[in-house]
């Protein structure tokens, strides 16, 4: 799976941008897209564009071929892409009021809107409840936002990394962010969540916050920071999402 989104919409911790890096080494998002388009041998594979602002794009894979599965669903100007698998997913259906058929990517966009719209919950309360390996995106393209989140099991992997032009990268192939984004790129936390308003932070650890540690790479070059939960610190308790304070919102209240 593969998302880019502008640099005006989204802002990603500084410790991404490599110090050292050349930007001529990094690519634009067509040429990110045209090398993830070339690279897969599957005709299925498509992207949907959200103007300047984001692009998606989607390789489906049948699961006789892949350890992982690889959903892609939009509903209501909502776009979610999802690596992984979810263990409760029949209880977390009946939770949400969905359809039997429905699969992880469906229930990531319920838990989304319903967060965004009428929860009393926090996100990291609802992101707790979802128990198995996930990686997910989720673009709102009606109001704007973006939603990433990887689970704490270690059967998935995310990367997240800066383009050309400042646009933020998210993929699960390393390879195709090691191309596209130079030495500013750094493997997304585990059981971290990132909204585009409110930013990175923890939904295994809600109360700690976030810190940077440098990473330098075999030429001995900085690269993008990996992204640990400091273990010392504490943080106010993350403000709960109701009708006065939705997810649209919820990145000015902090």
């Amino acid at each position: 799976m593969l998302a880019i989104f502008d640099k005006e919409l989204v802002h990603p911790p500084q410790e991404l941008n490599s110090p050292n890096v050349d930007s001529r080494k990094a690519k634009f998002p067509q040429e990110i897209l045209n090398h993830f388009s070339s690279s897969s041998d599957n005709d299925k594979a498509f992207s949907v564009g959200f103007g300047n602002s984001a692009l998606m794009a989607f390789v489906p894979q049948e699961m006789s071929f892949s350890l992982h599965q690889r959903l892609f669903c939009g509903l209501d100007d909502i776009y979610c892409t999802f690596m992984g698998s979810l263990h409760n997913l029949c209880s977390l259906i009946k939770q949400y009021g969905l359809s039997k058929g429905s699969n992880e990517a469906m229930l990531v966009i319920e838990a989304y809107r319903t967060l965004r719209d009428r929860s009393p919950y926090p996100a990291h309360q609802v992101l707790n409840d979802l128990e198995g390996s996930f990686a997910f995106v989720v673009y709102d393209s009606k109001v704007g936002s973006v939603f990433a989140a990887l689970g704490t099991n270690e059967g998935v992997n995310l990367y997240w990394g800066i383009a050309a032009d400042g646009s933020v990268v998210i993929s699960e192939n390393l390879e195709l962010i090691k191309a596209s984004c130079a030495k500013s790129y750094a493997p997304f936390p585990r059981g971290c969540m990132f909204h585009s308003k409110h930013g990175l932070t923890s939904f295994e650890h809600p109360t700690k916050k976030m810190k940077a540690l440098p990473r330098i790479d075999s030429e001995g070059v900085m690269c993008g920071a990996n992204f640990k939960v400091d273990s010392q610190s504490r943080v106010q308790a993350m403000p709960r999402v109701g009708s006065e304070a939705n997810w649209a919102t919820w990145g000015s209240q902090a």
